[in-house]
């Protein structure tokens, strides 16, 4: 197995064809993994699902909390949300 172009771990197919599993086990766990025909990059194996890092899962939410907090707009007070329940003279319930 060769390293090359930063982290990347580069397998002939021919080699891959006995090391497939743990070539998958390396890639799920986010390392690159290419498989090579004749020298040359043919495939690459990626996870389906990646998993976020702890930074980039702080940025997300913030980018969630901006966004809600773009479109929220100011309304009617809660805190006499439920008047029209009761008569304003007596304050009994109507």
């Amino acid at each position: 197995m060769d390293r090359l172009k930063g982290n990347a771990m580069r397998v002939p197919i021919t080699k891959a064809r006995t090391q497939l599993a743990e070539l998958v086990r390396r890639a799920e766990s986010g390392e690159d993994v290419e498989l090579t025909r004749h020298g040359h990059a043919a495939v690459r194996l990626v996870p389906v699902h990646t998993v976020l890092s702890a930074k980039d899962r702080r940025v997300l939410f913030e980018t969630f909390r901006k966004s809600g907090a773009a479109k929220a707009s100011a309304g009617v007070s809660a805190a006499r949300s439920q008047d029209f329940l009761y008569d304003d003279e007596t304050g009994l319930p109507r």
